[in-house]
């Protein structure tokens, strides 16, 4: 019985001199082009199984690479369909810069069938010599993320960068101030315009973009809440707004000690708008903005940051450690590590418990003095 003619762009299964059986199918390319690709089978069956298996990627758009991609071709594409419309803009910059300086001279030149362990070891070996082991590691990340998404699309068999552990950071261990020290910080920057971020910062540890994302109507002074729903960001050359970093909005209880500085931030970014008349640009109702009222530049406020705690004569620390600070003083104070990481916006309790890990010597201390009463209750014979 005559087998019946496939629909036009189907592909055809005939029979060659040899015995076997073959089809052809044009099928879409990594690069958007298409191009024909040929099956074959011992069977007329078993090769129409295979030339419908190619139809079908084609109606889904998948891609069916004649040969096999080299890394160079399949990282921008991979950067570009599948990490930019659904990761963020900080994420998509990352992952750019480590495939644009380091995956690309080093195995840009390999094909995703071709790259094997010994490749891997060799690039976490050159980055960590060349560069840091903290690099090496991130782009191991985000190579491993990158063949993982070439398997899905069974470009590949199996995911080499799995294969090959991730070499170890010494991670960097936060050192905030003492209870003095911020309270000299806060001293010294109560005449600073950003003074209400820095006290948002140390009382509810908000990240730097949170703190510029805030808007008034995320504040309710009176009930004494604040909700964090986004974070401000620059990012190749654009200041927008995008979701927190965990893509979760909180609600976040005011202790009486923000309530005044934001109080005085409203009424000082009130003066600031009739002094600017029609100069005023803001078109939301950022909490924190310049004298013409656009938001203010993320690097500024850390920038802020670090000169008011040099005029201070404090240790230097980052804007971020004060996250690590006020996680230490909430476990000192005896909030349960849920309760912290809703307020530091944590997105596993893993990483609040590392928090608590690191507790100040001096409360380490008072709990092993608790230990020495209890165990001294009883006299031990004679």
């Amino acid at each position: 019985m005559a087998k019946k003619r496939n629909p036009n762009g189907s592909g055809t299964v005939t029979k060659r001199a040899d015995g076997r059986y073959q089809a052809a199918v044009y099928v879409p390319q990594p690069d958007g082009t298409r191009a024909r690709k040929f099956v074959y089978g011992k069977t007329w069956d078993e090769c129409d199984r295979k030339r419908a298996e190619l139809v079908a990627r084609d109606r889904e758009g998948i891609p069916t690479p004649t040969r096999s991609s080299k890394l160079s071709e399949w990282l921008p594409l991979w950067l570009e369909q599948h990490v930019k419309p659904e990761r963020k803009k900080t994420t998509y910059a990352k992952y750019e810069t480590h495939i644009r300086r380091y995956l690309m001279p080093e195995v840009g030149t390999k094909s995703l069938e071709s790259l094997s362990v010994p490749d891997v070891r060799r690039l976490i070996a050159t980055l960590a010599r060349t560069a840091s082991t903290a690099t090496a590691k991130e782009t191991h990340r985000v190579l491993r993320t990158a063949l993982s998404a070439a398997c899905r699309e069974e470009l590949i068999t199996r995911n080499v960068a799995k294969l090959v552990p991730a070499p170890r950071v010494q991670l960097h261990e936060a050192k905030p101030w003492d209870l003095d020290d911020t309270l000299t910080f806060l001293e010294e920057s109560r005449s600073d315009p950003l003074y209400a971020g820095f006290v948002l910062a140390i009382a509810l540890g908000l990240r730097r973009g949170e703190i510029l994302g805030l808007r008034w109507s995320d504040i309710d002074l009176d009930k004494r809440t604040l909700t964090v729903r986004n974070q401000l960001q620059r990012v190749g050359g654009e200041l927008y707004e995008d979701s927190t970093k965990n893509r979760r909005v909180r609600m976040i209880p005011l202790p009486l000690m923000c309530v005044p500085p934001l109080r005085w931030q409203r009424l000082r970014q009130a003066e600031q708008r009739r002094a600017a008349g029609e100069r005023w640009q803001g078109s939301g109702d950022h909490v924190f903005t310049t004298r013409n009222g656009l938001p203010v530049e993320p690097t500024n406020l850390a920038r802020s940051f670090a000169r008011v705690a040099a005029d201070a004569k404090l240790r230097k620390i980052r804007l971020h450690d004060t996250r690590h600070g006020c996680a230490t003083i909430l476990v000192a104070a005896g909030v349960p590590p849920r309760v912290v990481m809703e307020i530091l916006g944590h997105s596993q309790i893993a990483v609040t418990m590392n928090v608590y890990a690191h507790v100040t010597t001096d409360t380490s201390r008072e709990a092993m003095g608790n230990m020495d009463r209890l165990l001294k209750r009883r006299r031990h014979p004679r």
